[in-house]
């Protein structure tokens, strides 16, 4: 039997303060992810979505507080955020940060890209980005493509995507989507199928990608899954109820 890449086992997520008092925002989520599978998840406003991508990989102030969670079988339930991504996973915010003060190309250097930036640039038509600070002044679409950019500079196995198609307009919709695409038909660092878990309301990724199977998470936890088109199709018309 073949080991999921990803497992999620009754797992709730709580935004945990300083002094350790949590929120749970998702509560009971299973989800498995197996090798080059690529997921949608749906769900409204608010219903936990990008909580569930930031516990996975462990972004501050997200935190696993039930449940267990494992890469290729392997615990990381406890594990810090930079061991997470050590171990193959990578998100593309839905709203990057921007940092002043550090070049695409110092960051590139700085996770040990350096010397394959440029192919990655100039297969995502970013090479005019190189000399200037991350995510400063950068267009919508830039910013979208720069995420996707990034996770190929990375290298993970697993690809977490929050919104990758939201803020830029129709044109650059299909180029992000199609990024997305090329880099989930990819293989990782080690030569091993990559797997993508993608947030999207708009749909527009599905004309971009050939998912796998779609989620549906309404008050924190996944309600509903199903083939990917025909979900999003009766959304459409009935609502997330």
């Amino acid at each position: 039997m073949t080991t999921p890449l990803l497992e999620l086992k009754n797992v709730s997520i709580a935004a945990v303060d300083d002094e350790g008092v949590g929120h749970t925002i998702c509560h009971d989520v299973n989800l498995t992810i197996n090798e080059g599978e690529r997921h949608i998840l749906l769900g409204p406003n608010g219903s936990g979505k990008s909580t569930l991508l930031a516990g996975i990989i462990g972004l501050h102030p997200f935190r696993i507080t039930a449940g267990t969670a494992t890469l290729r079988g392997e615990d990381i339930t406890t594990l810090e955020i930079e061991d997470r991504a050590r171990a193959g996973i990578g998100l593309a915010f839905q709203r990057p940060p921007a940092l002043a003060g550090v070049s695409v190309d110092r960051l590139a250097a700085a996770i040990g890209a350096g010397d394959r930036l440029a192919e990655v640039e100039q297969e995502l038509g970013l090479d005019h980005l190189g000399d200037r600070d991350v995510n400063c002044g950068f267009s919508g679409g830039e910013a979208k493509r720069f995420e996707v950019m990034k996770l190929a500079l990375q290298g993970p196995q697993l690809c977490l995507f929050d919104e990758p198609e939201s803020g830029v307009d129709m044109e650059q919709v299909g180029v992000v989507g199609r990024a997305v695409r090329d880099l989930l038909s990819s293989s990782d660092d080690q030569g091993r199928p990559r797997a993508g878990l993608i947030i999207t309301h708009t749909g527009f990724i599905l004309d971009s990608l050939d998912a796998t199977v779609a989620h549906l998470m309404v008050d924190g936890t996944i309600v509903s899954t199903g083939e990917p088109r025909a979900m999003f199709d009766r959304i459409r018309v009935d609502g997330y109820r």
